[in-house]
């Protein structure tokens, strides 16, 4: 019983040490280490000779101005690929913390540039990257070679003069010293080199994530960026639909109520002198009323359906489906109803979508699939159509970007010449 309890004791230690062994992410970090010198080499000599230059021509400071400017660019390209092999080979994505240049002219854009602490955090990660690739590579190195010298020290020792292996801070003799050596060296290969991997890489991602990442101000400067865009997008959609409504109650509702109250007037007139014209005119009153009864709801459809507030998605996506003049699918997975503004949201995104192709496309048919995974609810629709679709062309596709804009979601419209045309949209929903 004792012996069993030590053992359950020690087996989960015993795995946790040799857990590096049996992850992926291990052997992708050592990939990532043998290869930081010689991507640091390259990065370090680019930037250096490029900022050496830039310097000893600021003397004369036009000719200085395109290698300036080629550092910058260099140094972009440069800071992509290594995120990109960050993301690749340690699986962690660092997000882009240089902003989208704003200035017009290209003196403008170049002191943009200059001004962009990121980019010369950039910049100086590409020179640290050299001494640092040299520091973890000769870690990873020590780490694997060392602990597999060490082992194989039995094999070797007696080939050297004197039968002694120096190993700098000690010396390894021929016999039962070389046989502890090479215990020593499997206990580190085993148990040691693979957790020095995993340190180094860490350390290697945390000068990344120093340099190479957003700061928390630039974050909260890119959301308060985010958020004014959102609430500007926010103000013009709104704006965009009271102008709508107020076009369509003066087109629509508002002629035919003026029409049927001129109706209405001349029947009572008529209706002592010629009853027979008089009953006519009530009829086309009637009508009339009728009509403009219709486009009243139709209107106030286009505002807010109350069968999506009452059913869902599903139900209120099945009627426009029903309505539209081209066979559609529709398929719905939502299993948990989204906000009210969101679900409004993803309605008119199909309702628009289908209007457009009716109206465009010259589709044969089309697809909806509406999606929620977590906190994110995806909307597509997909048609055969000739494709040529853009936002801003006049299909009311910007009113919808402005929408899912407000919305802080995503907006994309994919419609090569000659189809298919895709309408994606991606809409924070909260889980």
């Amino acid at each position: 019983m004792v012996r069993r309890a030590a053992g359950s004791y020690f087996d989960p230690v015993i795995r946790d040490l040799l857990r590096p062994w049996r992850e992926a992410a291990t052997w992708w970090s050592l990939t990532h280490l043998l290869l930081d010198v010689f991507v640091g080499t390259v990065t370090f000599c680019v930037t250096v000779t490029l900022l050496a230059i830039s310097l000893g021509l600021l003397i004369t400071f036009p000719l200085a101005l395109p290698f300036i400017w080629l550092t910058f660019v260099a140094s972009r390209l440069m800071g992509r690929i290594e995120r990109s092999r960050i993301d690749a080979l340690l699986g962690v994505r660092l997000a882009d913390p240089i902003p989208t240049l704003r200035a017009r002219g290209w003196w403008s854009r170049l002191v943009e540039r200059a001004r962009s602490g990121a980019r010369w955090r950039e910049i100086l990660h590409q020179i640290v990257a050299l001494p640092l690739g040299l520091f973890t590579l000769l870690g990873a190195l020590l780490a694997w070679c060392g602990s597999v010298g060490l082992l194989l020290a039995p094999l070797y020792v007696g080939s050297f003069p004197d039968d002694t292996a120096h190993f700098g801070w000690f010396d390894v003799t021929q016999g039962w010293g070389s046989f502890g050596v090479a215990v020593v060296g499997a206990v580190a290969l085993v148990f040691g080199a693979p957790w020095v991997t995993k340190l180094l890489a860490w350390l290697d991602l945390a000068v990344a994530r120093l340099l190479l990442a957003p700061r928390r101000k630039d974050e909260l400067g890119e959301k308060v960026t985010r958020l004014e865009t959102s609430r500007a997008a926010a103000v013009d959609s709104a704006e965009a639909e009271r102008r709508r409504i107020e076009r369509d109650l003066h087109d629509g509702a508002q002629q035919r109520l003026v029409a049927l109250a001129m109706g209405l007037g001349a029947a009572r007139e008529r209706l002592d002198d010629d009853p027979a014209v008089g009953r006519q005119l009530v009829a086309d009153a009637h009508e009339e009323a009728k009509a403009a009864l219709k486009e009243i709801r139709d209107l106030v459809r286009g505002i807010h359906p109350v069968i999506l507030e009452d059913r869902g998605l599903d139900a209120a996506l099945s009627a426009v489906v029903a309505r539209a003049p081209v066979p559609v699918a529709l398929e719905v997975d939502v299993a948990e109803r989204p906000p009210p503004a969101v679900e409004s949201t993803a309605y008119f995104i199909v309702s628009e979508a289908l209007a457009n192709v009716a109206r465009h496309a010259g589709a044969t048919r089309a697809n909806v699939a509406i999606v929620r995974g977590g906190d994110r609810l995806v909307v597509e629709v997909r048609d055969d159509g000739r494709g040529g679709a853009a936002v801003g062309s006049g299909t009311g596709l910007v009113g919808l970007r402005d929408r899912v804009t407000a919305l802080g979601g995503s907006f994309h419209v994919v419609s090569p010449e000659g189809g298919p045309t895709t309408v994606l949209a991606e809409l924070p929903c909260g889980s």
